[in-house]
């Protein structure tokens, strides 16, 4: 039987060193980057069967990279190795299609298993991040990847919120009411339990939806100018 074809992405050496030993027992590690760039151009030179990803990459972050590579290699398997348990990342890596999620801390232990479930087509999600989520149905739904997140329409009108765009900006954008505009943001606070647009915007940007504040951007804390959207590719 054919060995499953391995890339790996993280920003430091040491622990990409220390994934490849253990991997190489049972998988081909067929090449290692340590940006969210690299990582895209090399997935789609290699077209590697799982390509394990850290979140907090450089240049551009392992969710971006994910959602890219996702376009052009859906049928690889993506598993995110992280520091973050935070449920907002966990629910943004499945919604991007992750096949399974993995804490750093406790990965050495549980990163051959986690290969071998995504490679027989089965999802892997940590055990400690599995206890966390109470609700049976919810945890289940985390566990297919089926947690309900914002819809698109939503993530458009938090993509232009992140560009600096004021209400009645997005609606000329988007051709809809300011009204409606209104309750797209409330519904979108709700959904990430966050409000207001100083936090919006930082979702946004840490989330990949918007990557970075051009130059001729206001901040989001500085009042009473007048902010127009970047020109993001997303």
């Amino acid at each position: 039987m054919r060995r499953g074809r391995v890339l790996l992405a993280d920003d430091h050496a040491l622990v990409i060193e220390g994934f490849r030993r253990i991997l190489e027992s049972e998988f081909d590690v067929i090449g290692a980057v340590e940006d969210g760039k690299t990582l895209v151009s090399e997935a789609l030179r290699l077209t590697p069967d799982v390509i394990l990803i850290d979140i907090s990459l450089p240049i551009l972050n392992g969710l971006e990279a994910a959602r890219r590579i996702r376009k052009d290699l859906p049928e690889a398997k993506i598993v995110f190795l992280t520091m973050h348990a935070d449920r907002t990342y966990l629910r943004d890596a499945f919604r991007l299609g992750a096949s399974g999620y993995l804490l750093k801390n406790s990965a050495g232990k549980e990163l051959l298993k986690a290969v071998r479930e995504v490679l027989s087509g089965r999802t892997y999600l940590a055990p400690e991040l599995a206890n966390t989520i109470p609700d049976p149905q919810l945890r289940k739904a985390f566990e297919q990847g089926l947690v309900p997140g914002l819809t698109d329409r939503q993530v458009e009108v938090l993509r232009l919120i992140g560009g600096g765009q004021t209400n009645d900006e997005i609606a000329a954008s988007l051709g809809i009411t300011v009204r409606t505009v209104r309750f797209h943001r409330s519904e979108i606070a709700r959904k990430l339990g966050i409000s207001g647009t100083p936090a919006l915007t930082q979702y946004a940007v840490a989330h990949g939806i918007v990557r970075r504040f051009s130059s001729h951007i206001a901040p989001p804390d500085i009042p009473n100018r007048r902010r127009h959207i970047t020109n993001s590719p997303l």
